[in-house]
């Protein structure tokens, strides 16, 4: 089971989805304005190193990362606790909520129609 992120966890591997892999400067960079603290950053990253989210490659002394749980697969498990949390894990609740809150139009759900009969 993949373990839930905390807000500013979320955001270092964020950069590193689009990176794909960086060492600390470059995810520094990539970071919106205000920036943390380089420490902070730091500490994230060993924090997602212990939750196995990112592994590291040597270059010398210099730590290179990359993650090693994919986008799609953090993406999933998130959408599943959601629904479980707050539907009953029913996604058509979940669909059905959207709709009614006017977050997903008739062409939206025409598409997800397409892309689930692609499916089948």
């Amino acid at each position: 089971m993949i373990k839930p992120l905390t807000k500013a966890e979320e955001q270092i591997m964020q950069v590193l989805w689009k990176l794909n892999k960086a060492f600390l400067r470059e995810i520094m960079e990539a970071l919106p304005e205000p920036r943390p603290h380089s420490n902070t950053v730091a500490t994230i990253v060993k924090i997602l190193v212990e939750k196995e989210f990112i592994g590291i490659t040597l270059f010398g002394r210099t730590h290179q990362y990359h993650w090693l749980v994919s986008k799609d697969a953090y993406s999933k498990a998130t959408m599943k606790t959601f629904v479980k949390g707050y539907f009953e894990g029913n996604f058509s609740n979940a669909v059905s909520f959207m709709v009614k809150e006017n977050n997903l139009s008739i062409s939206d759900l025409e598409l997800l129609l397409k892309e689930l009969k692609k499916k089948s």
